[in-house]
């Protein structure tokens, strides 16, 4: 049986598809290609062979080299399909794989980059001197010379024009009407400011007056459309550098749109020069474009063979690392099969692997101890779980509560009984000290850890009802000093209140029987007394009428108290039939609301009508003894704190139960030992008896329910008062083991 999962997993691990022939051969292939292009390239670059480094034979030895390079990256890239396939699947061993890969990848290409930045430097300072920085910034400097001397003389023509434009408005009644003034000052500033040309013209082109300078010179004059933009502030100056002036407009102010043009001559000098420049610049700027080809011929030729050498080292680090991670993936393989319990699991070992086949052959080893180890477990654990298994069953069957509780006193153990006793499930009862969800077995088990005493008899009360448990405290077995223990809880509420019912029913007959037989013959001879020396007494007639009257109204007081001794004593066995209890509820509220003019008693009821098996008598007398009872509580709250007196009878079905709960406004009931209202003989009133709770209490027991005493905020908030609710089986009580055989029979 274990052989089939060991053949398994050595067929796992060792179970490699093996390559074919042209695929273990196509990689060295391409490598061997690769580098011999690479050699052959570099000592035809370098001039050592009879091969000249012609255009074309460099680009024949790139293609070939680019060639070469596509073939051992296909080679690559389907290497490392395969690295990332086995990442993707999660294939033992594929993180390592990838980190080595990477490590060997970069240790290839860090030296290749280095030398590519070298290269690439050298290369750049190798080349011609023209592509100094020198050279480019004197002929950018001799640009910005021959500009600098072109924006000098526009300022000085800037300058000219403003003040003669200044100098024509100021003398505007002169010139106006007088051309030959005006030549003759526009012949005057020209030549004293060394101008070639000074015109004045209207909006329309129309010369009206210039300068007379002997030149040979032409002016090309302004557009029309040219004139609205210049105004009398802000001259207009135009730089030629293709002529040889510079010319300036500027509107004449107090003129009709008279404009004032000038020109200055250039340095015949300057401007062939100015052009030379410029040219030189641009014969620079060519020469340093063809710059950029030689560069990326170099770089081009350089990054084949780097690529090359870089591939081919790629290449031999993925298959040596593919060769050093074998048998680790064998082994991460066989470790993920251990984790999931197949300890049948053998490492494939090769003596040719060295150190890591002493691994593997230690791995086998210790899989094999770690089998029969488990084995021993395995065996031991299925004796332990049997004997869980029985324990459970045992304490989830038993009726008894049962807690156990560790050395630090937490509890441990909960059973079902034991939930429903405390009123909290395991899950909120495991870890917690026993002292909070059971303070009243504390004194117990400090008793029992001291040896004095381990069984006793506790009273508790969850959700309003008080129990009686018979408390056992037991010891673990052990010889730990932090020993365990295991708290025992019997629910004996029902034998306290049976026995102490059973008792006063005996008493209840004892004094019944004891009482009223003399009762008869005292009430008869007061009567006689009476009739026989009532006429006859004279002065003191009134109080004897008054003594022989206390005398018989006493003795039938005790009469009513010792019938419902009697009645108490021997309670009728109900009578079950299917009927209505709303309807029983209605009469018993009706009756009660007739005595009882001055209190609101009214009744909601889920479900008109509500059939049930129960004693129509017995639940009538039930409910007229709850109700009898709120109305006397409500009766003792004093008038200004009681305002309307209400009583309210709620019915409904919860479950396979009847739930009536009645609820008054009245004084309430004592927060201490409130369950012992429902003993005979056991009342808050002066002239109560004792016996009607009592009564109740074991007419809805006879029914299979039982009866609750609570406040009455728990039905209607805010409202004080007691609320009583009696809870009985809708199908009638169920017969006993006893009963049921005796109706078979």
């Amino acid at each position: 049986m274990n052989a089939d999962p060991a053949a398994a997993a050595e067929t796992v691990l060792a179970g490699t598809p093996a390559k074919r022939g042209d695929s273990r051969l196509l990689g060295p292939l391409a490598v061997g290609l690769a580098l011999l292009s690479a050699f052959v390239t570099f000592v035809v670059l370098a001039d050592l062979t009879p091969l000249l480094p012609t255009h074309n034979v460099v680009v024949t030895l790139l293609l070939v080299n680019a060639a070469t390079v596509v073939l051992l990256l296909a080679v690559i890239v389907r290497e490392v399909w395969q690295v990332v396939q086995a990442r993707r699947s999660g294939r033992a061993g594929s993180r390592l794989h990838v980190r080595i890969v990477g490590l060997f990848s970069i240790i290839a290409a860090t030296p290749a980059i280095l030398v590519a930045v070298v290269a690439s430097v050298t290369l750049d300072r190798g080349l011609d001197r023209l592509f100094s920085t020198r050279t480019r910034a004197a002929i950018e400097n001799s640009l910005i010379v021959a500009e600098a001397y072109l924006r000098d003389h526009a300022q000085i023509v800037r300058s000219d024009i403003m003040v003669m434009a200044f100098d024509l408005a100021r003398a505007e009644p002169i010139f106006k009407n007088d051309r030959d003034k005006l030549r003759q000052f526009l012949t005057f500033q020209a030549s004293v400011r060394g101008l070639a040309a000074a015109i004045v013209f209207d909006r329309d082109l129309n010369v009206v007056a210039h300068a007379d300078l002997e030149t040979n010179q032409t002016f090309a004059i302004p557009p029309r459309e040219a004139l609205p933009h210049v105004t009398t502030t802000e001259p207009q100056v135009v730089l030629l550098p293709d002529t040889n002036y510079v010319a300036a407009i500027v509107k004449i102010d107090k003129y009709d749109d008279y404009y004032l043009y000038v020109a200055r001559l250039l340095d015949p000098r300057v401007v062939p020069q100015l052009q030379a420049t410029r040219e030189s610049a641009q014969e620079y700027a060519a020469l340093e474009a063809r710059r950029l080809g030689v560069q990326v011929a170099f770089a081009l030729m350089y990054t084949v063979i780097a690529l090359t050498v870089l591939l081919s080292a790629v290449w031999v680090g993925l298959n040596f690392a593919k060769w050093l991670i074998a048998p680790i993936r064998r082994l991460i393989g066989a470790a993920n099969l251990v984790s999931t319990g197949n300890l049948y699991v053998r490492v494939p070992v090769h003596q040719s692997e060295g150190d890591l086949a002493s691994l593997g052959e230690t791995f086998n080893r210790m899989t094999q101890e770690l089998r029969t180890q488990r084995d021993d477990i395995m065996r031991a654990r299925d004796v332990i779980d049997s004997r869980r298994r029985f324990t459970e069953a045992v304490l989830a069957g038993a009726s008894a509560g049962v807690i156990g509780i560790d050395g630090q006193g937490r509890v441990s153990i909960v059973n079902r009984s034991a939930e429903k006793l405390i009123g909290c499930n395991e899950a909120e009862a495991l870890g917690r000290p026993l002292t909070e969800i059971l303070p009243e077995v504390a004194e117990i088990l400090a008793a029992a850890r001291t040896g004095l005493r381990s069984q006793d008899q506790v009273t508790i009360t969850r959700h309003g009802r008080e129990r009686n448990l018979s408390v056992r405290v037991t010891s673990e077995q052990s010889t730990d000093s932090d020993r365990g223990y295991v708290i025992t809880l019997d629910d004996i509420t029902e034998l306290v209140a049976a026995q102490r019912t059973a008792a006063w029913a005996d008493v209840a007959r004892r004094i019944a029987h004891e009482i009223k037989n003399p009762l008869t013959p005292i009430q008869l001879s007061a009567e006689r007394l009476r009739r026989k020396y009532g006429k006859s007494i004279g002065n003191d007639r009134d109080v004897f009428e008054q003594c022989t009257e206390t005398i018989i109204r006493q003795v039938d007081d005790i009469r009513r108290m010792v019938d419902e001794f009697s009645r108490f004593a021997r309670m009728p066995k109900p009578v079950f039939a299917a009927d209505d209890l709303a309807d029983t509820i209605r009469q018993a509220v009706f009756l009660m609301r007739v005595g009882n003019a001055d209190i609101d008693i009214d009744a909601e009821i889920a479900e008109d009508p509500m059939p049930a098996r129960f004693d129509r008598r017995l639940i009538s007398q039930a409910l007229t003894n709850i109700i009898k009872n709120a109305a006397e509580a409500i009766a003792a709250v004093p008038p200004a704190e009681l305002g309307k007196g209400t009583i309210r009878v709620f019915a409904e079905r919860h479950g396979e139960d009847i739930v009536i709960d009645v609820v008054d406004n009245g004084i309430g009931l004592p927060k201490e030992r409130r369950s012992r209202l429902l003993e005979p003989y056991v009342t808050t009133r002066e002239k109560g008896t004792g016996l009607g709770l009592a009564i109740v209490s074991r007419i809805v027991e006879e029914h299979g329910g039982r009866i609750e005493l609570r406040d009455a905020c728990e039905r209607i908030p805010g409202q004080r008062g007691a609320m009583v609710r009696l809870r009985i089986a809708a199908k009638g009580k169920p017969a006993s083991a006893a009963e049921a055989e005796l109706q078979k029979t």
